[in-house]
């Protein structure tokens, strides 16, 4: 198994921000990709649906051999990582809105949190935020409309723009110093996000620290791929992967994008 793919799914091209952190920290490791965008968003789907593509999305990638699979989405994290590690025998990354660091280290003690409704909903999060957030005031924000325009690769648009800004004045209205990323698409808003934020409010993702778990995964399982060379990478989209492509265009490893009737 230590040869054996690592398997990443999202709800659409956004889990590629945590691929390529996982890519950078593990360079040998191949990966396989599965972009489920033709039911981009899950935030927006019960429980119940969004348990049933996890579950269909796991199945793929155990058939082609994965050792381990990260799941690059934090509504399918927060709503199927459960069912997903009672039902299937491998190791399970999730991945969910990283709180702790934000609040403690947060000054104004008001940190923001913009994801999806399905991860904001959840008891995960909850709990999440119960936990780590005593004393912290903690805004919450739907980013309703951002995973369809970044699915569309509609990253600096003015559409992309006038949303953003109206998610976050009222943040920045209640003085957040913190800005958490819930969304595993998000972290391609970054840029923007930087000309609309104060200097002092500082943006986190998840990304690094997601990359850092699979790799302790991989060694506490003895799954570590001893091979040194040259990984080869394999991305799916059951859409038009024109936009896949695309945010992969500058990446230096070996790559294959198809599209898959999934």
């Amino acid at each position: 198994m230590k040869d054996s793919p690592i398997g990443i799914f999202d709800s659409g091209v956004g889990g590629t921000s945590i691929w390529k952190e996982i890519q950078k920290l593990l360079s040998n490791e191949d990966t396989l990709y599965l972009a489920d965008s033709k039911n981009a968003p899950y935030g927006e789907k019960s429980r119940e649906e969004i348990v049933r593509l996890s579950q269909k999305n796991t199945e793929f990638l155990l058939q082609r051999g994965c050792k381990l699979i990260v799941v690059a989405c934090n509504t399918a994290t927060t709503n199927a990582i459960t069912d997903l590690r009672e039902n299937y025998n491998v190791p399970f990354i999730g991945i969910e809105p990283a709180i702790k660091p934000a609040a403690l280290n947060s000054k104004s003690k008001t940190v923001g949190v913009l994801a999806t409704k399905g991860t904001l909903a959840s008891s995960l999060f909850h709990s999440t935020s119960e936990n780590h957030a005593y004393g912290i005031q903690v805004m919450e924000q739907e980013g309703t409309g951002l995973v369809e325009l970044i699915e569309k690769g509609e990253l600096e648009s003015e559409k992309t723009r006038g949303l953003l800004k109206k998610y976050l004045d009222p943040m920045l209205t209640k003085g957040i110093d913190y800005l958490v990323l819930g969304c595993s698409h998000y972290p391609y808003l970054i840029p923007l996000l930087k000309e609309l934020l104060p200097q002092q409010v500082r943006i986190i993702d998840s990304g690094e620290a997601v990359a850092r778990q699979t790799k302790s995964i991989l060694l506490e399982h003895n799954l570590l791929n001893p091979e040194i060379g040259r990984a080869k990478h394999q991305f799916y989209s059951n859409t038009d992967e024109t936009i896949l492509k695309d945010l992969l265009y500058n990446v230096n490893a070996e790559i294959e994008v198809s599209y898959l009737d999934f």
